[in-house]
């Protein structure tokens, strides 16, 4: 019997001790819809935001089932209020994601999916902006060059580096049923012109990218047909890439480059009949070091990461605790360094 590197690590996350350091502490800060799910965290003009999606179910069957995007807001990580709650009456707006834009805007970048009895009809990445954190505009569609342009596009995050924000759009329902992956580059993040096209196997999707000190860009990627995750390092202008097959699966891919060059990756654990939340520290080969496992369970992931002061501030959602709700962690720096 073959047995595969991800079934051996899904049991080794169940012995005490093993790899894994004592879970952190995590609080629930919402669960007022039926579904609240696919989170970030961000911080703006002296308030932390959190983001996420409101929903009936995971996915909508039709319009009426339409997902909203809610933003809530703390100023000391305990007490929350809803600020705004932005929605389509054509898309289920989802897996928002927040960034700074260089003109000091808060920018929620949003994917658009368009379902007509349970059939996913078109995609469309749509992006809203708010000046002062508390009134956002309306959601528009985002303008991807029209070479590459598609009917079923998704840029899943934009990271700011200088007047730039780069992202990578994943392209589905293609005629060959392959994904196609491209490296955008926006400066009003509105507009978005392609870098570069990937060929890369497995249905390739949600991709984030930071960049470390020596302006080297770095891509954490998802894939899907139970292939691991990739991970890609690209000098400027970021047109020449090497990638790496990671070890492990990747779901809801976040990541943090730290000041030492190690990474903290945020993602999905998928243990046999179930998941977990979990935070890597790794290498710059994303070999894992560290593993952190945060309080959840069932329906779980996409963890916003914020570091703050001398702490690692994770958003996620989990259905451990029955209802599938958002939940914040602080872990500090400290510990996740520590060997």
């Amino acid at each position: 019997m073959i047995i595969s590197f991800n079934y051996i690590l899904a049991v080794l996350a169940l012995l005490p001790g093993y790899l894994y350091s004592q879970e952190p502490q995590s609080i629930k800060i919402w669960d007022k819809a039926n579904h609240n799910a696919f989170t970030d965290i961000g911080y703006f003009k002296s308030y932390f935001y959190c983001t996420f999606r409101e929903g009936i179910s995971h996915v909508p069957k039709d319009t009426t089932e339409n997902g909203r995007i809610r933003i809530i807001r703390s100023a000391d990580l305990k007490t929350w209020e809803p600020v705004t709650l932005l929605e389509n009456d054509r898309y289920d707006l989802r897996d928002p994601k927040l960034s700074v834009t260089p003109g000091k805007r808060l920018m929620v970048l949003m994917g658009g999916s368009h379902y007509v009895n349970g059939k996913l009809i078109d995609l469309q990445p749509h992006v809203s902006f708010s000046s002062d954190g508390t009134n956002f505009t309306n959601p528009v569609p985002v303008v991807i060059e029209k070479s590459v342009q598609t009917k079923y596009d998704w840029i899943w995050r934009v990271t700011w580096n200088g007047r730039a924000g780069f992202g990578v759009v994943y392209q589905s329902n293609t005629p060959d049923n392959r994904n196609k992956v491209r490296l955008l580059k926006t400066t009003d993040g509105i507009s978005y012109n392609q870098m570069t096209e990937f060929n890369i196997e497995s249905l390739p999707n949600e991709a984030t990218i930071r960049f470390d000190r020596d302006q080297n860009m770095i891509i954490l990627l998802r894939r899907e047909a139970n292939a691991n995750g990739y991970l890609g390092i690209s000098r400027p202008p970021y047109i020449e890439w090497k990638w790496k097959t990671l070890d492990y699966r990747l779901g809801g891919p976040n990541l943090i480059v730290l000041k030492n060059g190690k990474f903290l990756i945020g993602t999905r654990l998928y243990l046999p009949g179930s998941a977990s939340t979990v935070i890597y520290r790794t290498d710059r080969e994303g070999k894992i070091q560290k593993t952190i496992r945060l309080p959840s369970g069932g329906d779980t992931s996409y963890a916003g990461l914020l570091l703050f002061k001398k702490h690692l501030l994770v958003s996620y959602y989990s259905s451990h605790e029955e209802k599938t709700s958002v939940y914040l962690a602080k872990i500090r720096l400290s510990d996740l360094l520590k060997h």
